[in-house]
């Protein structure tokens, strides 16, 4: 998920028509067109950055290689996304908006074009590398369009909402849509799709125009090795962490080399940055304590959130499940978002941010801890509630965030947009790469721990062990006459089973982890709200007694 680049504040921006409403910024069907362009350029990259991730299993086959082959084309397409736009709104600022938009989906559409001439995982992970850098800007102009459509008391609340809700729709939509696609035509269809969309998405442009806004030369000569370095600081990053896992990370060499090189190029651009009079991102700022404590907030529900978009889905690929068998479950998400992203728009409101996180986190916690006790019978309609629950949480909880971190950067000054952005990019693109690696990493380590107990359990002494050997050795009498050979492939497939069942223990205590943490952020949150409370109850005390006196 790409934050995109965010808009000026509103006084700097003149509506391209007049406002007849409270809501609107202009006659209802026109508006609705504007929402329409903004929907579609938002599935348009969400569907693009979530189809390889969603259907690693079937790609596999497509291009004859392995699991960690494939799952490069990840890291290809979200190393230079995870930073780019970072970088694009001075590119935006500088050169107007218009020329923008109409170049950014000229560039999308070729790359899309192109995906349908890849035969090779090599020629295909340098496209995705270059879709990566494509798609940057339409997140950003699917905000644009989102917010045009809304009066300024608007849209922060109403546009915010429904734009953030498009995205958490990313990931559940690639999983609906795509099995269709690959039985048809494999993996070009995907981006047939995609190229369709973003002919429609290239006429919406051309049609509906975009407030213009004041340009300005804002671009310095530092701004370019200073984005060169964070780039490639998060580029490597965001390459490595969706592979590290498969390759194991202390198992090779060149995994530990490059992650240095990373920190090394992050370290570098911050020494810049903090000696420069007009920086790209003002770091001083971001590690206020006032921004320290957004950033943490947006970092936890990131991490929390990771479970609906990944956790769930992999732990039914154990059965040999793919997103055909999940559609019920997939569907259930879209219509959890939709509710929470519909509830948002209509109830938030500056003020009621915590009662929304609150709300988010209680159900986060408890879609986490009905999952926990999964088992090897546990199928995707039985996660639907589950998963809905998770839903909804997403789509309630990034508007009111987005929304407070924004108006504290506008508060400040056109130039702290950036650097607002540049935390939600982290805490989002970034922050979901790493927590995504964690904590696969963890249930991976859960699963050695818990095959490492029901292994030592295996014992020919045991009867039943011995039972279920000879009842699975059975399975070979017409194809195998030796009977130690059969022994032999009873204990096999009751390994198999251990191991199995090994990894569903694994994955119930990373879903009782998610619940935990859950928990324990909603106890934290509760007992600042008290804290904050008692302190106005006790600052309105103290005003009454000196006006009393």
């Amino acid at each position: 998920m790409s934050a995109g680049v965010l808009p000026l504040p509103d006084d700097e921006r003149e509506p391209p028509f007049p406002n007849p409403g409270k809501i609107f910024a202009g006659p209802i069907h026109r508006c609705l067109l504007y929402i329409f362009a903004a929907s579609l350029l938002q599935w348009v990259y969400g569907l693009g950055a979530n189809m390889v991730q969603s259907n690693i299993t079937q790609l596999t086959g497509f291009f004859h290689a392995t699991v960690e082959e494939t799952t490069w084309l990840i890291g290809a397409y979200m190393a230079p996304n995870v930073s780019l736009s970072i970088f694009l709104i001075k590119i935006r600022n500088q050169y107007g908006l218009r020329l923008f938009a109409e170049l950014s989906i000229i560039g999308f559409l070729l790359t899309c074009i192109l995906h349908l001439f890849v035969t090779s995982l090599q020629s295909a992970i340098i496209i995705r590398f270059f879709a990566g850098i494509a798609a940057a800007p339409m997140s950003s102009l699917a905000f644009f369009y989102m917010i045009e459509a809304f009066a300024p008391a608007k849209k922060r609340t109403v546009g915010l909402s429904l734009n953030l809700m498009n995205i958490a729709l990313a990931v559940p939509l690639s999983r609906l849509v795509s099995p269709a696609l690959i039985d048809h035509a494999g993996f070009h269809a995907l981006f047939a799709l995609e190229m369709g969309l973003a002919l429609i998405g290239f006429a919406c442009i051309f049609y509906l125009p975009l407030t213009p806004i004041k340009r300005a030369k804002v671009i310095e000569k530092l701004d370019y090795v200073s984005y060169g370095l964070i780039a490639v600081g998060l580029g490597i990053n965001a390459a490595i962490m969706p592979v590290g896992r498969l390759y194991w990370w202390r198992e090779v060499s060149w995994m530990g080399w490059w992650l240095a090189i990373a920190v090394f190029c992050l370290m570098a651009a911050s020494v810049i940055e903090l000696n420069r009079k007009n920086p790209l991102i003002d770091l001083r700022w971001l590690f206020s304590k006032e921004m320290l404590h957004i950033a943490i907030v947006l970092m936890m529900f990131r991490i929390l959130l990771s479970e609906q978009a990944t956790l769930a889905s992999n732990f039914f690929n154990l059965f040999g499940l793919l997103n055909r068998e999940m559609e019920v479950m997939h569907a259930g998400v879209v219509v959890g978002t939709v509710l929470g992203g519909l509830s948002c728009a209509i109830f938030f409101k500056p003020g009621r941010e915590d009662l929304f996180h609150v709300i988010a986190l209680i159900l986060l916690a408890g879609g986490s801890f009905i999952d926990s006790h999964a088992t090897n019978l546990t199928r995707p309609d039985q996660m639907i509630l589950s998963q809905s629950m998770i839903g909804v949480g997403y789509a309630l909880f990034l508007p009111p965030s987005m929304s407070k971190g924004l108006a504290t950067a506008i508060a400040r000054g056109p130039n702290y947009i950036l650097s607002f952005i540049a935390v939600f990019l982290f805490t989002q693109n970034t922050g979901g790469l790493m927590s995504s690696a964690f904590f696969g990493s963890l249930q991976i380590v859960f699963e050695k721990y818990h095959s490492n107990i029901l292994t030592q359990q295996i014992v020919m002494s045991n009867p039943i062990v011995a039972n279920d050997v000879n009842q699975l050795s059975e399975a070979y009498v017409h194809v195998i006459s030796d009977p130690v050979l059969r022994h032999s492939e009873g204990l096999a497939a009751l390994a198999k089973r251990s191991t199995l069942e090994a990894n569903v223990l694994a994955y119930n205590d990373v879903f009782r982890l998610y619940s935990c943490i859950a928990l324990i952020v909603l106890v934290i949150l509760l007992i600042r709200i008290a804290l904050r409370g008692y302190k106005n109850f006790r600052d309105k005390q103290v005003q009454l007694s000196t006006q009393t006196a």
